[in-house]
């Protein structure tokens, strides 16, 4: 319940002492909103490292694997690496690694080889893809979700406000202000901590859809190598 608060206490509107004023619910929507802001950070922080290593990847090896040089030796340098093969050359590496070990196989039909091939090339794009698009599922939450959260903090608090006001003979602006200057402070929270996961994820999602279009065109062009090969 709100009492009434002394003028100096009720004039003290800084952002501080309302944090610290509003009601322990509202308190805890705000800690939420925080540390759900925080792990959004974190998360975008990652994402761009992510995506913007696997765009530079695509970028060198399709500006390699285009220049038309020896496969197997593009094969060979990708498997001797002491980094794994990550996006694209991932994709190639499945991709030649089955179709090579196919072809040793006597009385094989053609169409099983490429099938094969294909298969390995598409496990490896599956688990690129989900490599990826890791992590959005929770941008995409935090940006639907923290507006309503602030919304119950805010909701609480201005109604824990004009509770306390049956309380005062006589209510004025100063009293009821502080009340719900702290419970709209949750609403901003919570706008503070969507609005960024919002952007990220559409623009996250964008550049994931971007690749997964690169992905997919290797795989339907390095298939079409590979049957000329076989």
């Amino acid at each position: 319940m709100m009492t009434e608060l002394p003028v100096n206490a009720a004039a003290d509107m800084s952002l501080t002492t309302l944090i610290t004023g509003a009601s322990l619910p509202v308190q805890m929507v705000m800690a939420i909103l925080l540390i759900v802001s925080i792990v959004s950070w974190w998360y975008i922080f990652i994402k761009v490292m992510t995506i913007g290593r696997a765009e530079k990847e695509a970028e060198s090896f399709e500006h390699t694997f285009w220049t038309g040089g020896d496969l197997n030796k593009l094969y060979d340098g990708l498997s001797a690496g002491r980094n794994k093969p990550h996006g694209m050359s991932s994709i190639f590496e499945a991709g030649f690694k089955e179709f090579v070990r196919l072809k040793k196989q006597p009385g094989l039909e053609v169409s099983d080889l490429m099938e094969g091939s294909r298969r390995a090339m598409r496990a490896a794009y599956n688990r690129e893809m989900d490599d990826l698009d890791s992590h959005l599922p929770y941008l995409a939450s935090v940006g639907s979700v923290s507006p309503y959260i602030g919304l119950f903090g805010t909701v609480w608090g201005i109604m824990n406000a004009f509770r306390g006001l049956a309380n005062m003979a006589q209510a004025t602006l100063a009293h009821v202000a502080p009340g719900i200057a702290e419970a709209l402070i949750a609403t901003a929270i919570g706008l503070f901590a969507a609005i960024p996961a919002v952007i990220a994820y559409n623009r996250f999602s964008s550049s994931v859809d971007r690749l997964a279009v690169r992905y997919e065109s290797f795989i339907e062009e390095f298939t079409n190598i590979l049957q000329r090969k076989s």
